[in-house]
């Protein structure tokens, strides 16, 4: 069904490889869709080192609240483009009392104050409303979720960490090397039952274990795209980050014109299409007609196998799940099981969803009414709830009548929230299986805590199979293995759900009164900026992949997202719970050495400070660490104030998963100055260690470096100001003295982002 080309290729005006008569490169790649967006927004005039302007920003209430905070402490005076405040991640009210309204409350005085448009709770999760209102041709719009993609309507969208967006806020730009193109063909037309879930998660299947997609642009092209409705397209499009890629644009048609349209839009349709001769740095084949019914098995979207596949092998591969989830859960409790739900060769899950972006859309939902028609969900079997993407989806299932007939059949209609995507709804039991139309199934993205000894997981599936295996008495089903007849009802977009309920103050703000802060919010916690040489004490080292949902947990967790010092007491915690002590502990120690530092320096102002012996002690209150700075400090020719003394962080490969810059900032929070990998996974989550001044070193090297052990940085500050890569780390012993130099590489850094780092975060480098 896919097929990977790994090399440079031309595309003529049909999408055909060409052999012959092939423009150069360059000029090649100025004719894709993707170029023309870029230009079009890049500010530098150089098209290898973008700087980019968007058309609109997007955030969720479990990060907007940082996000504005970080742009108050910088100054901001109005926001210079439309800016969404959505409110569909904190939707467990109850959870920390007050916390996640007060956010709201925040949210909606920093609209009125500033000039942003929010959506209230339980209106839209944030990427429909972008789709339905938001969203045209030739548009880049920069969101702080890793879904943020509306390339089926013809707009580039990236999702990035918070500190980007604040940087947009104030005016500066998104700064990036010109991205590889990667051309997707679509060819042929999905069978009855196949559904987008099915071709995305075969997609992150090819290409994302293999890095092929990483950080890189997908450009959708091919017949095929015409067979495609256009939710069907938007179901694929949103998916394509669990493939890695940066962004996506597809060609658009009279479809695209025909959405646009009857979401009051027609004028932000764009005919978009690349011109003959373009050229892409690889391609990407799919024949939709072959596409099969996927599942997703734990603990990632790529993780994907065709039904009928996994139903052959079913023992060896569920045996190898089991193993993998009883390695996350270590020694606590019970070990994981998930073989238990293997019966007579058949696979039982225990519960069902339909959900949020990817799964809420009125065409999956209504294909799930057409496999479930005269079927009755009995009360002890598997349950299945529907989160429609929007009120308007919600508005016009109720008055076709779907959702009656969805509720006669037992399915449990909600909100339009991200709860069951996000780990904070619908948790399901203690070795349960829950199978969902959703974007993601990572550990504990199901709301389980595996550190307390309970753990639970997700297989992804599209909602056509979902129904299927419901209809089927639990038994898990394809959905092209049962006989249903589909009907194809036209969406009706009700624009007065919105014009009622969302406040649109964007060029109207400008009002005197402060948002309201409530008992969680607070401020960053002062940030210490980058000296002369850099002592850092590994502070957590694992072998894998570290994911951003293990850095900080999602789930209810979130609700502390506003608090900077609360939320970084859950980093590591379903992985490493003894992480944050031993964090702690280094910062402790360097805010320690730096109060006698600024006491000592205090002193001397005033011109009665301490003699020369004290003003060479470093006051930290460890004799062994201050042992080890004043050698390094003798060594290197400075004094041991010269030294910054911070945490680091070990793994083969770090940063997969969600763009939420909580991952990077409560690293530093608890004092963390660097990161060491063999690779970062994605592009906002080096952003965001380099937004919160951690340094993102890197190495070609295995890495085999346990916790307690101390590298040493000389000269670290020149490294960065003078724009150098290699930043070789001093692998030192007990006594201080170097055991072996670890040849690492900060990669290349923009002018803006060593600024950064040397201040020590964005926050400070703005206040420069």
């Amino acid at each position: 069904m896919v097929k990977l080309t790994g090399h440079g290729v031309f595309l003529d005006e049909n999408f055909q490889v060409m052999e012959k008569d092939c423009p150069g490169v360059a000029e090649g790649r100025a004719k894709t869709m993707a170029y023309g967006i870029l230009k079009a927004h890049n500010q530098s005039g150089d098209m290898e080192n973008l700087a980019l302007k968007f058309d609109a920003l997007v955030s969720p209430d479990n990060n907007y609240v940082n996000i504005l905070q970080t742009a108050r402490a910088s100054g901001i005076k109005r926001f210079p483009v439309p800016y969404v405040l959505s409110n569909c991640h904190h939707t467990l009210c109850a959870v920390g009392g007050t916390i996640n309204e007060d956010d709201h409350v925040f949210g909606l005085g920093s609209a009125k104050k500033y000039g942003g448009i929010f959506v209230p709770p339980y209106r839209a999760v944030l990427h429909q409303y972008m789709r339905e209102m938001m969203a045209g041709g030739g548009r880049m719009i920069l969101g702080s979720d890793s879904h943020s993609r509306y390339g089926a309507l013809g707009t580039m969208g990236i999702g990035e960490g918070g500190g980007e967006l604040a940087k947009q806020l104030l005016g500066r730009t998104y700064d990036i090397k010109y991205p590889p193109v990667i051309a997707v063909k679509l060819t042929g037309s999905p069978r009855p039952g196949v559904g987008p879930q099915d071709v995305a998660l075969a997609l992150a299947a090819a290409t994302f274990k293999n890095n092929f997609n990483k950080n890189k642009v997908l450009e959708f092209v091919g017949e095929g795209i015409g067979s495609l409705s256009m939710e069907y397209r938007m179901g694929i499009d949103v998916m394509t980050t669990e493939s890695g890629a940066l962004s996506s644009i597809w060609c658009t048609d009279e479809k695209t014109r025909e959405y646009l349209a009857e979401h009051g839009r027609e004028e932000a349709f764009v005919k978009m299409r690349p011109a003959a001769g373009a050229y892409y740095d690889a391609m990407i084949e799919i024949d939709l007609s072959s596409a099969e019914c996927m599942i997703a098995l734990p603990f990632h979207p790529s993780n994907a196998l065709p039904i009928r596949e996994f139903k052959e092998r079913m023992p060896e591969i569920l045996a190898e799940v089991e193993a993998e989830g009883a390695r996350m859960k270590g020694d606590k409790g019970e070990p994981f099981s998930i073989l238990s739900h293997m019966r007579d060769g058949e696979f039982y899950p225990d519960q069902a969803l339909i959900s949020g972006c990817s799964g809420g859309l009125f065409e999956n939902i209504v294909a799930a009414a057409d496999i479930l028609k005269g079927y009755g969900i009995p009360g002890n079997g598997l349950s299945l709830g529907v989160n429609p993407a929007s009120l308007p989806v919600m508005e016009d299932l109720m008055n076709q009548g779907v959702a009656s007939e969805l509720a006669v059949c037992g399915v449990t209609m909600r909100p339009a929230i991200c709860g069951p995507c996000f780990g904070v709804t619908d948790v399901p039991a203690n070795n349960q299986i829950s199978i969902r139309h959703v974007t993601r199934n990572y550990p504990n993205r199901e709301g389980s805590k595996p550190g307390q000894g309970q753990m639970a997981a997700v297989c992804l599936m599209d909602a056509r199979s979902i129904a299927a295996t419901v209809r089927n008495g639990g038994k898990l089903t394809a959905a092209t293995e049962l006989d249903a007849e589909y009907r194809s009802l036209k969406h009706h977009f009700n624009k007065k759900i919105y014009e009622n309920q969302v406040f649109d103050n964007f060029n109207k703000g400008g009002g005197s009164a402060e948002p309201v802060m409530g008992p969680n919010i607070s401020d960053w916690p002062r940030m210490q900026p980058l000296k002369k040489q850099l002592l850092l004490k590994v502070t957590g080292s694992y072998h894998g992949s570290v994911t951003t949902d293990e850095l900080i947990p999602s789930g209810e967790a979130s609700s502390f997202r506003s608090n900077p010092e609360k939320i970084s007491g859950y980093m590591m915690v379903s992985r490493d719970p003894e992480y944050v002590g031993r964090a702690r502990a280094v910062l402790e120690l360097e805010q320690r050495r730096t109060a006698a530092c600024e006491a000592r320096n205090h002193g001397d102002e005033e011109g009665h400070g301490p003699g020369a012996a004290d003003r060479e002690g470093t006051g930290s209150g460890d004799a062994a660490l201050d042992a080890l700075l004043e050698k390094l400090a003798a060594r290197n020719g400075c004094s041991a104030e010269d030294i910054t003394f911070g945490g680091l962080m070990v793994s083969d490969q770090i940063g997969d998963g969600s763009s939420r810059e909580q991952a990077a900032s409560s690293q530093k929070v608890l004092g963390g100055f660097a990161n060491l990998a063999n690779e970062y996974a994605t592009k906002r989550y080096r952003s965001n260690l380099i937004n919160w001044g951690l340094l993102p070193l890197r190495t070609e090297e295995k890495l085999e470096i346990p916790v307690g052990t101390y590298l040493f940085l000389k000269d670290i500050d020149q490294i960065i100001a003078e724009g150098r890569t290699q930043a070789d780390a001093s692998v030192l012993a007990a006594d201080g003295s170097v055991s072996y130099t670890l040849p690492c590489t900060l990669d290349h850094l923009t002018e803006d982002e060593r600024k950064i780092l040397l201040a020590g975060c964005l926050i400070n480098y703005y206040k420069q």
